[in-house]
């Protein structure tokens, strides 16, 4: 007998060993974790479904979040020792950042006090209102200091939904798009969920990461169940992602 029910999959259960480029689990440095014990909580959250290997990418964000290269690299220090201490040996976290393109955006580029992903690859953000007016200029920027700008959550600037040319657009410009995790089940919104989802259905999306902030993030992310056509099409950016950034 035909059911109208598509059974739904844990996405958890295809993440083991996955490489999350994008979380917020550095202690004490943004809106993310604020102590090391949240840290900790973390990442036990996350190796119980199998992620171990992350990518920290704290906020640099002028007059909101100042980090530079030497806060965040303290943050990722006393991070990195707290992991020895508490027999977690096995969990590799370097750091990165996600750099919001203000007014700060060029100097901090010229000057060097980036923190990229990979050597080569930097992750950007804009506001969730309105685009960022210098982003064309910078993203061109980018590519002349040989980096790969990655849009962080594009699902996610309400400016662009129901734009997918705007998008097309984006990745004629040079720019990759990374994927929030949670937005595909209605974590953010429902118009977030539907563009993440035309996203994935255009073949838009170049990477994916977990933007984890809190335990309650993770909670929802442990909970997120998909059917297999929206499977069949994630599955493989997860992998491209795991593969681009594993070290």
């Amino acid at each position: 007998m035909f059911s109208f029910f598509t059974k739904k999959k844990f996405l958890i259960d295809y993440l083991e060993g996955f490489v999350d480029i994008h979380n917020h689990i550095l202690p004490g440095i943004d809106d993310g974790a604020k102590t090391v014990e949240d840290s900790l909580a973390l990442i036990k959250g996350f190796a119980e479904f199998g992620v171990t290997h992350f990518i920290c990418t704290p906020h640099i964000m002028e007059n909101y979040y100042p980090n530079s290269p030497e806060t965040i690299n303290k943050a990722l220090s006393l991070l990195q020792n707290a992991l020895k201490m508490n027999d977690l040996k096995h969990v590799h976290i370097e750091a990165a950042a996600e750099h919001m393109i203000d007014a700060g955006f060029e100097s901090r580029l010229e000057e060097h006090k980036i923190m990229p992903l990979a050597d080569n690859y930097i992750l950007i953000e804009m506001s969730y209102l309105q685009p960022s007016l210098n982003l064309f200029d910078m993203v061109e920027k980018i590519s002349e200091n040989k980096l790969y700008p990655i849009l962080a959550h594009p699902e996610r600037y309400n400016f662009l939904h129901g734009k997918i040319k705007s998008f097309e657009e984006f990745k004629k410009k040079g720019m990759l798009l990374q994927l929030n995790i949670l937005s595909v089940s209605g974590y953010y919104g429902k118009e977030v969920q539907n563009t993440a989802l035309s996203l994935l259905d255009n073949n838009l999306l170049d990477f994916v990461a977990t933007d984890i902030h809190n335990t309650r993030q993770l909670t929802a992310l442990k909970e997120i169940k998909l059917k297999d056509t929206t499977l069949e099409k994630l599955v493989p950016i997860l992998e491209r992602t795991t593969y681009n950034f594993r070290k």
